[in-house]
């Protein structure tokens, strides 16, 4: 665990997405632990229609790896800005760039207020250690 990377400038959640805030809105995909638990991902589901509203701890879609299917559980509430359309072709992004070209959908969000409930990246990496 001590190679993965989870960058201090990000809010994360305890069901390993990240949280990238940019004015109103905030972009997530999933943790670098996530991917690396996951393995070599191969497909994923969006919302790929802008507009669609996500609930707190909603899911968001699916993500499936050659080991296994999973829900994508929002960290926040809010009405999807847009999708990462390069993942439908390119789902590895997702292992080799979770932070970058793996980030899956931006939303605006709905409160704000709900960002405190995320962890920064030390209290993330104090999180895993306990798992």
């Amino acid at each position: 665990m001590a190679s993965l990377n989870h960058p201090g400038d990000l809010k994360y959640s305890k069901t390993d997405e990240w949280v990238r805030v940019e004015g109103d809105e905030a972009i997530i995909g999933i943790t670098d632990y996530a991917q690396d638990q996951l393995g070599d991902i191969v497909y994923v589901e969006l919302p790929w229609a802008s507009g669609e509203n996500i609930a707190l701890e909603g899911k968001f879609g699916d993500i499936e790896s050659v080991k296994a299917t999973s829900e994508l559980m929002s960290p926040l509430s809010g009405d999807v800005v847009s999708a990462n359309e390069e993942l439908k072709e390119h789902p590895e992004y997702i292992n080799d760039y979770p932070y970058e070209k793996g980030w899956m959908v931006r939303m605006k969000l709905s409160d704000p207020s709900q960002l405190d409930a995320l962890l920064n990246a030390d209290q993330y990496l104090e999180y895993l250690q306990g798992r």
